[in-house]
Protein backbone atom coordinates (compact mmCIF):
# COMPACT_ATOMS: atom_id res chain seq x y z
CA UNK A 1 0.00 0.00 0.00
CA UNK A 2 1.02 3.37 -1.01
CA UNK A 3 0.78 6.66 1.17
CA UNK A 4 1.17 9.74 0.42
CA UNK A 5 1.72 11.68 3.88
CA UNK A 6 1.70 15.82 4.40
CA UNK A 7 4.01 16.79 7.62
CA UNK A 8 4.47 20.33 9.19
CA UNK A 9 6.50 21.42 11.84
CA UNK A 10 7.10 24.88 13.03
CA UNK A 11 10.73 23.74 12.38
CA UNK A 12 11.02 22.14 8.93
CA UNK A 13 7.68 23.81 7.58
CA UNK A 14 5.26 21.47 4.84
CA UNK A 15 6.53 18.65 2.96
CA UNK A 16 5.23 15.63 1.80
CA UNK A 17 6.47 12.13 2.19
CA UNK A 18 5.53 9.21 0.02
CA UNK A 19 5.23 6.04 2.27
CA UNK A 20 5.24 2.31 0.65
CA UNK A 21 4.21 -0.32 3.12
CA UNK A 22 4.69 -4.03 1.86
CA UNK A 23 4.40 -7.42 4.18
CA UNK A 24 6.82 -9.55 4.30
CA UNK A 25 6.07 -13.14 5.69
CA UNK A 26 6.61 -11.62 9.51
CA UNK A 27 7.53 -7.96 8.99
CA UNK A 28 6.90 -5.10 6.85
CA UNK A 29 8.91 -3.77 3.97
CA UNK A 30 9.03 0.25 4.29
CA UNK A 31 10.01 2.25 1.76
CA UNK A 32 10.48 6.17 2.51
CA UNK A 33 10.60 8.45 -0.73
CA UNK A 34 11.30 5.63 -2.78
CA UNK A 35 14.23 4.78 -0.47
CA UNK A 36 14.03 1.27 1.80
CA UNK A 37 14.15 1.90 5.18
CA UNK A 38 14.92 -0.56 8.11
CA UNK A 39 11.92 0.25 10.85
CA UNK A 40 10.30 -1.94 13.59
CA UNK A 41 7.03 -0.49 15.24
CA UNK A 42 5.45 -1.53 18.20
CA UNK A 43 2.31 -0.08 19.85
CA UNK A 44 3.06 0.18 23.73
CA UNK A 45 0.20 1.96 24.84
CA UNK A 46 -2.84 3.26 23.39
CA UNK A 47 -1.81 6.11 20.99
CA UNK A 48 1.77 5.59 21.92
CA UNK A 49 4.29 4.06 19.60
CA UNK A 50 7.69 2.53 19.76
CA UNK A 51 9.61 2.59 16.90
CA UNK A 52 13.08 1.77 15.70
CA UNK A 53 14.10 3.66 12.67
CA UNK A 54 17.45 2.78 11.11
CA UNK A 55 18.87 1.92 14.64
CA UNK A 56 17.49 4.53 16.37
CA UNK A 57 14.37 4.27 18.86
CA UNK A 58 11.74 7.11 19.22
CA UNK A 59 8.55 6.81 21.17
CA UNK A 60 5.41 8.42 19.93
CA UNK A 61 2.97 10.15 21.34
CA UNK A 62 -0.52 10.14 18.44
CA UNK A 63 -2.89 12.80 19.22
CA UNK A 64 -6.13 12.36 16.73
CA UNK A 65 -8.16 15.20 15.70
CA UNK A 66 -11.69 15.06 14.81
CA UNK A 67 -10.47 16.66 11.02
CA UNK A 68 -8.05 13.62 10.35
CA UNK A 69 -5.26 15.05 11.16
CA UNK A 70 -2.26 13.36 13.69
CA UNK A 71 -0.35 14.83 16.07
CA UNK A 72 2.95 13.55 16.55
CA UNK A 73 5.45 14.42 19.68
CA UNK A 74 8.74 12.41 20.27
CA UNK A 75 10.86 14.50 22.24
CA UNK A 76 11.06 18.24 21.98
CA UNK A 77 9.94 17.59 18.25
CA UNK A 78 6.70 17.84 17.06
CA UNK A 79 4.65 17.43 13.83
CA UNK A 80 1.52 17.56 12.12
CA UNK A 81 0.90 14.09 9.71
CA UNK A 82 -2.10 14.27 6.89
CA UNK A 83 -2.58 11.20 5.14
CA UNK A 84 -3.18 13.07 1.56
CA UNK A 85 -5.22 10.71 -0.02
CA UNK A 86 -8.25 9.64 2.71
CA UNK A 87 -9.43 6.16 0.93
CA UNK A 88 -5.91 4.81 1.96
CA UNK A 89 -6.75 5.51 5.49
CA UNK A 90 -10.37 4.65 6.06
CA UNK A 91 -9.88 0.96 7.26
CA UNK A 92 -8.31 2.93 10.25
CA UNK A 93 -10.54 5.34 12.87
CA UNK A 94 -8.27 7.96 14.70
CA UNK A 95 -11.43 9.81 16.52
CA UNK A 96 -13.13 9.57 19.72
CA UNK A 97 -16.58 9.87 17.96
CA UNK A 98 -18.35 7.22 17.83
CA UNK A 99 -19.06 5.24 13.97
CA UNK A 100 -22.64 5.55 13.20
CA UNK A 101 -24.86 2.53 11.01
CA UNK A 102 -23.42 -1.28 10.19
CA UNK A 103 -19.91 -1.29 10.96
CA UNK A 104 -17.61 -4.46 9.83
CA UNK A 105 -14.75 -4.75 11.75
CA UNK A 106 -11.47 -5.92 9.75
CA UNK A 107 -7.99 -7.38 10.66
CA UNK A 108 -5.80 -4.57 10.92
CA UNK A 109 -2.96 -7.01 9.73
CA UNK A 110 -2.28 -10.62 8.88
CA UNK A 111 -2.23 -12.38 12.00
CA UNK A 112 -4.48 -15.31 13.61
CA UNK A 113 -7.62 -14.55 15.91
CA UNK A 114 -6.64 -16.36 19.17
CA UNK A 115 -9.67 -15.51 21.64
CA UNK A 116 -13.26 -14.25 20.91
CA UNK A 117 -14.18 -11.83 23.62
CA UNK A 118 -17.87 -11.85 22.32
CA UNK A 119 -20.47 -14.07 20.52
CA UNK A 120 -23.45 -12.97 17.96
CA UNK A 121 -26.63 -11.14 19.57
CA UNK A 122 -24.07 -9.84 22.55
CA UNK A 123 -25.05 -5.83 22.72
CA UNK A 124 -21.49 -3.73 22.91
CA UNK A 125 -20.41 -0.49 24.24
CA UNK A 126 -18.58 1.75 21.62
CA UNK A 127 -14.44 0.71 22.56
CA UNK A 128 -15.33 -2.40 24.26
CA UNK A 129 -12.83 -5.25 23.07
CA UNK A 130 -14.93 -7.73 20.27
CA UNK A 131 -11.89 -10.28 19.70
CA UNK A 132 -8.24 -10.54 20.28
CA UNK A 133 -5.80 -10.96 16.74
CA UNK A 134 -2.15 -11.71 17.23
CA UNK A 135 -0.07 -10.32 14.90
CA UNK A 136 3.92 -10.18 14.84
CA UNK A 137 4.06 -11.78 18.10
CA UNK A 138 1.34 -9.41 20.27
CA UNK A 139 -2.11 -9.56 20.95
CA UNK A 140 -4.39 -7.12 19.55
CA UNK A 141 -7.52 -6.57 21.38
CA UNK A 142 -10.06 -5.54 18.10
CA UNK A 143 -12.39 -2.95 19.70
CA UNK A 144 -15.86 -2.37 18.26
CA UNK A 145 -15.66 1.39 16.74
CA UNK A 146 -20.04 2.01 18.30
CA UNK A 147 -22.76 0.69 20.57
CA UNK A 148 -24.72 -1.31 19.02
CA UNK A 149 -25.55 -5.48 18.69
CA UNK A 150 -22.95 -7.72 17.22
CA UNK A 151 -24.74 -9.05 14.56
CA UNK A 152 -22.32 -11.72 12.88
CA UNK A 153 -18.74 -12.89 13.73
CA UNK A 154 -16.80 -14.74 10.80
CA UNK A 155 -13.81 -15.71 12.29
CA UNK A 156 -13.22 -18.56 14.83
CA UNK A 157 -10.40 -19.04 17.09
CA UNK A 158 -7.49 -20.44 15.59
CA UNK A 159 -8.30 -18.82 11.99
CA UNK A 160 -5.48 -17.27 10.58
CA UNK A 161 -6.61 -13.93 9.32
CA UNK A 162 -5.32 -11.59 6.39
CA UNK A 163 -5.30 -7.50 6.74
CA UNK A 164 -8.86 -6.00 5.80
CA UNK A 165 -10.37 -9.29 6.08
CA UNK A 166 -14.07 -8.61 7.81
CA UNK A 167 -14.60 -10.35 11.21
CA UNK A 168 -17.97 -9.29 12.72
CA UNK A 169 -20.21 -7.16 11.93
CA UNK A 170 -21.46 -4.53 14.62
CA UNK A 171 -24.79 -2.95 14.12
Amino acid sequence: MKYEVRLASPSSGEQIRVIELERDAESWLVTLDGRPVAIDAVEIAPNILSILLEGHSFEINVTPSPNGKLKLQTGSWEFAAEVIDPRAWSGRRHSNVEAEGRQQIVAPMPGKVVRLLVKAGDHVEAGQGLLVVEAMKMQNEIRSPKSGTVERILAKEGQPVNAGEVLCVVA
